[in-house]
């Protein structure tokens, strides 16, 4: 299911390898844009449900996707579960409610934040902190690709366990035994992983 996964990402370019800037200014030989997934309702589904798997039995109330890439993901979970969801503002209105976090929720309630893929983690607390300010709990949060390059420790620093259904490294392995990738890059994506630790 998840070489499956994996492969169907690589084939809707949601995986891209050469040389691409990433948002911290450093230039990486991978590139993973999920944001295409809503173009693909069966990759979407697919990524959805391997995520789902990841957290079935962890306790929790509400799903919290990070803006925006997340939200889709978000939805299609708990379309698929029935379970309720609540969503963060990235820019809080000056009128209206002028709420940051919309939906149905009271506080103590537990969320479970949703994330397309972790590097540093610090997308990942931009959400926790509003939800936490509303009165929620946070203690879990499941991603689809872990980048490998300090999230899960930063995140567990502060008392986050991080689920994630893929690495890197699973993901390379995947392509190469598949033909989808040669070893020179595959080396190559390994090495930056490892001198880009945040």
């Amino acid at each position: 299911m998840l070489k499956k996964l994996i492969i169907k990402l690589h084939e809707i370019n949601a995986v891209k390898f050469g040389e691409f800037k990433l948002k911290s200014g450093i230039m990486s030989p991978i590139y993973i844009d999920l944001r295409v997934t809503i173009s693909y309702p069966e990759v979407l589904k697919m990524v959805a449900e391997a995520m789902w798997e990841k957290v079935k039995d962890v306790n929790f109330d509400l799903i919290c996707g990070v803006p925006y890439t997340a939200l889709p993901i978000a939805t299609a979970i708990s379309l698929a579960h029935d379970k309720p969801m609540i969503m963060r503002r990235k820019e809080v209105k000056d009128y209206g409610t002028k709420k940051a976090i919309e939906g149905a929720f009271v506080a103590g309630q537990k969320v479970l934040v949703v994330e397309d893929l972790v590097t540093s983690g610090s997308s990942v607390f931009e959400t926790i902190e509003p939800l936490q300010h509303e009165g929620l709990t946070v203690s879990d949060i499941v991603v689809l690709v872990d980048r490998e390059q300090g999230g899960r420790k930063h995140l567990a620093e502060k008392g986050f366990n991080l689920h994630s259904v893929l690495t890197i490294s699973e993901m390379l392995a995947v392509l190469v035994e598949a033909s989808k990738l040669d070893n020179a890059m595959a080396d190559k994506v390994k090495d930056f992983i490892n001198a880009n630790q945040v």
